[in-house]
């Protein structure tokens, strides 16, 4: 779960209603609250180009200002800038009025073979590489890793990242250390982040996990997850963190085109189509591509909060006046008509009715 560029440059009718950025809602079983929407921090650690140190404070002062007070973040990201430039920003903010969240699995090491840039996706030097490690060790390692870079005193949600090759060791080491940290008070509430939604059931199911992070799988575009990740969420009574939702930015304007990318790849033509059908459907309803986009995942009631990333100030200000658009309820019962959207989706909040 590399976390995507999750911001539309586009003008947007904007229509507050009362399910607004500042509505919080609880991680199930947990006192964690998360704002409606989240703060990405992926694309300030230098994700596909890099970002000036101004504009990344710049954007975390714009969606404080907005109401935002859940950031996400990972060592992964930037090789550790994303984690320094977050708590740089947020340091000086009353610490009980936000919401932190970090990851583990990918320890930062010396790298004995710079090549001068990040081979992963971020504009940043590779004077660190990163090494899988989902054991007891790793887990209190790099969490004390990151409360360095970043300079808080505690990180509220914990996160295992990525361990799509590693469930054995990241089920049976690192979930119950992350139990352990929890239940001594260190950290709110532990869960994984991913890009697949089977093994992110399978830890709702089988581990002590509170909350998953599920980039890109309960879109306008891929309902998967309503297979698994969805209804263990119900059964478990435990809560969804939705990210990706523009599925790489396929639906992050208002007319998809050839070009565009889905999941990190160049989109198929056939997708291209589909989205464009979503979008007139969108258009239809007085609405947009993109608000739709971000207000879908939250129809399900597992899902607690909408994560975007944000680079700049005025990304931030596109993010929120996206997410305060009105989606009126029709459009969904239009889009499952239509055949353009599950007919299982359950349609149960969000939107305007």
């Amino acid at each position: 779960m590399s976390g995507g560029p999750d911001s539309v440059p586009v003008h947007v009718d904007v229509r507050v209603h009362e399910e607004d950025v500042m509505r919080r809602r609880s991680v199930a079983r947990t006192s964690v609250e998360l704002t409606a929407l989240g703060f990405g921090a992926s694309v300030i650690g230098n994700l596909y180009r890099t970002t000036s140190a101004a504009d990344a404070s710049a954007a975390v002062d714009a969606a404080w200002d907005a109401g935002i007070r859940y950031f996400d973040t990972a060592p992964h990201y930037g090789l550790g800038l994303s984690e320094q430039r977050l708590g740089a920003a947020l340091r000086q903010r009353p610490r009980d009025e936000y919401v932190v969240s970090s990851k583990v699995g990918r320890l930062l090491v010396p790298n004995e073979r710079p090549q001068g840039v990040d081979s992963e996706g971020f504009v940043v030097r590779d004077d660190l590489r990163r090494q899988w490690d989902f054991s007891r060790d790793g887990v209190l390692r790099s969490i004390e890793d990151s409360l360095r870079r970043t300079g808080l005193d505690r990180l509220d949600i914990v996160y295992v990242h990525d361990p799509d090759d590693h469930w054995r060791q990241a089920a049976d080491e690192a979930m119950p250390a992350l139990a352990e940290l929890r239940d001594q008070g260190v950290v709110g509430a532990i869960g994984a982040g991913m890009n697949q939604s089977a093994m992110l059931a399978r830890f709702l199911r089988e581990t002590a996990a509170d909350v998953v992070m599920l980039a890109g799988r309960y879109t306008l575009l891929d309902q998967s997850a309503l297979d698994d990740v969805l209804p263990a969420a119900r059964e478990a009574g435990k809560s969804v963190v939705a990210a990706g939702v523009f599925n790489s930015g396929l639906l992050s304007r208002p007319w998809p085109a050839q070009g565009m990318k889905y999941d990190y790849q160049a989109a198929p033509r056939e997708l291209v189509a589909r989205a464009r059908a979503i979008a007139e459907v969108c258009e239809e309803h007085g609405t947009s591509l993109p608000a739709a986009a971000i207000a879908f995942p939250t129809t399900h009631p597992s899902t607690v909060n909408v994560t975007l990333g944000m680079r700049d100030r005025a990304q931030v200000t596109q993010n929120v006046a996206l997410q305060r658009s009105a989606v009126p309820r029709a459009l969904w019962d239009d889009l499952r008509d239509r055949g353009l959207i599950r007919q299982d989706v359950p349609i149960t909040t969000g939107g305007v009715p």
